[in-house]
């Protein structure tokens, strides 16, 4: 997406991924069908991953969206182990950027975009009393690309605008069936 494209939009860089040798890594969490959510989440096994950040005007929180590529059926194969995952992933613990943390996982009904969607938020109380954090997610597949869309919010509710996903949506669809990325 271009700035322009983004309602409210001071700036959506695009970024590759950090090389894995200067990836910053982190124990798993303490539940496997959570860990599995993240790794999705995290592309690990995508041929190709680009992401972009969101940074709306007054927002401090932001948000962002991931685009995976993957060969053959994989892609679906992802959506699966993510799918299945939020079956029983309710809650974990782990050690992030800001230390060790607690969160919660909350499935949402997903849009009807691209081949499949799914929609949750993972909550988190932010040290010191700083307020629930809410990250929501609205996963979509489309052929074999993958699109992590996240919008954050401290003490409200975080709603990733659908008329973005379904913006980037129809951009997946119409790309060629080679994969591309398409922006």
């Amino acid at each position: 997406m271009k700035t322009n494209e983004v309602p409210g939009a001071q700036s959506v860089p695009i970024q590759d991924p950090v090389p894995k040798g200067e990836q910053r890594t982190f124990p798993p969490v303490s539940d496997a069908s959570c860990q599995t959510a993240r790794d999705v989440l995290d592309a690990k096994t995508a041929s190709a991953v680009v992401s972009q950040i969101f940074n709306w005007k007054g927002d401090i929180w932001g948000g962002g969206s991931t685009l995976a590529s993957y060969e053959g059926t994989k892609a679906q194969g992802a959506f699966r182990r993510l799918q299945d995952s939020l079956k029983t992933c309710r809650s974990f613990t782990g050690v992030g950027w800001t230390g060790k943390f607690s969160a919660r996982i909350t499935v949402d009904k997903a849009p009807d975009v691209g081949d499949e969607a799914l929609s949750f938020h993972q909550l988190s109380q932010l040290p010191d009393r700083g307020g629930l954090r809410d990250a929501h997610h609205v996963f979509v597949r489309v052929g074999n690309t993958t699109a992590d869309f996240e919008k954050l919010n401290v003490r409200q509710k975080a709603e990733f605008p659908l008329a973005l996903v379904e913006k980037q949506v129809d951009r997946l669809s119409t790309a060629s069936g080679d994969g591309a990325l398409g922006h």
